[in-house]
C-alpha cells in the first residue's frame, strides 16, 4: 500500500461498508445500535471440548500479544477467553476443502472478506504486503473470500487490487462467517482473527486496519515469540 494512503475515520468506513453491502444485497456488514465498529464489547461463545479447554488456559498469553497491538492495529482485542478455531472450514487455493487445523504449527492471521465490502478493498493490498514480507513457515495470512457464486468476481477483485502473494481461499456458503458470528467474533466484514499454531484464537478485530505498516509487523513479531 502506498505511503500516505490512510484509512478513513471509522464512522466513514462503516458508512461506506453499509452502502456497499446494501447495494449488493449483503447482510450484516456492521452492527451499530449502542455499539460501533472495532471497539464493540461482546460476549464470546466458548465450547467445552478438550481443545477449547486447552486454549482457554492461554488467557495471559492472549493479553500479552494483544498488548502489542498499538497504533494502526490498536483495535485488535484479546480473546476472552481464547478458544479453538481448528474446525473452521473453507476451500484452499487448490479448491479442495480444508480446515484451519491444516495450518497447524503456523500462527495465522485469518481475514474474512467479500467483493461488496468497501473496507475490504482498502485493506487487501496491505494484507498482501504483510504476507509478502512476513509470510514464512511460522506465519501466514489466510484471507478467505465469502462471496456467493463462482470465482469470477473474487478473482477479478484480487486482480484489480493488485494482490499477488495471498493464497486464494474461499467459502461461498458463508458458513465460516456464520460460525464466527455465532461465537460473537464476526460482527461484519472485514473480520480478522489472530490464531496460534495450536489453532487457538489469541486476538480478533472487526473492521479494517493498516496491515502493511510497522504496527502490524510488530504485532506479528510479538505473536511469534515463544510462550513463556
Amino acid at each position: 500500500m502506498a505511503d500516505g494512503n490512510r484509512f478513513f475515520p471509522a464512522p466513514r468506513l462503516i458508512l461506506a461498508a453499509l452502502v456497499a453491502g446494501a447495494l449488493a444485497g449483503a447482510v450484516a456488514v456492521y452492527v451499530s445500535e449502542s455499539r460501533s465498529g472495532n471497539n464493540a464489547e461482546h460476549q464470546v461463545a466458548v465450547g467445552d471440548s478438550k481443545d477449547d479447554v486447552a486454549c482457554a488456559a492461554k488467557g495471559e498469553r492472549a493479553k500479552k500479544v494483544a498488548a502489542a497491538a498499538t497504533g494502526e492495529v490498536a483495535a485488535l482485542l484479546p480473546a476472552d477467553p481464547p478458544q479453538s478455531l481448528k474446525s473452521l472450514a473453507f476451500n484452499g487455493p487448490d479448491g479442495k476443502p480444508m480446515t484451519l487445523a491444516d495450518h497447524a504449527g503456523k500462527t495465522v492471521l485469518l481475514n474474512l472478506w467479500a467483493t461488496w465490502c468497501a473496507p475490504c478493498r482498502a485493506e487487501m493490498p496491505a494484507l498482501d504486503a504483510l504476507q509478502k514480507e512476513k509470510g514464512s513457515d511460522a506465519f501466514q495470512v489466510v484471507a478467505v473470500n465469502v462471496d456467493a457464486g463462482d470465482d469470477v468476481k473474487p478473482k477479478k477483485f484480487l486482480s484489480e487490487t493488485g494482490v499477488k502473494t495471498l493464497g486464494y481461499y474461499r467459502d461461498s456458503t458463508m458458513a465460516v462467517f456464520n460460525d464466527l458470528k455465532t461465537r460473537g467474533l464476526a460482527l461484519g466484514l472485514p473480520a480478522t482473527m489472530l490464531i496460534d499454531g495450536e489453532g487457538c484464537l489469541i486476538a480478533h478485530m472487526n473492521g479494517p486496519a493498516e496491515w502493511s505498516g510497522p504496527d502490524a509487523k510488530r504485532l506479528v513479531e510479538a505473536a511469534l515469540q515463544p510462550e513463556s
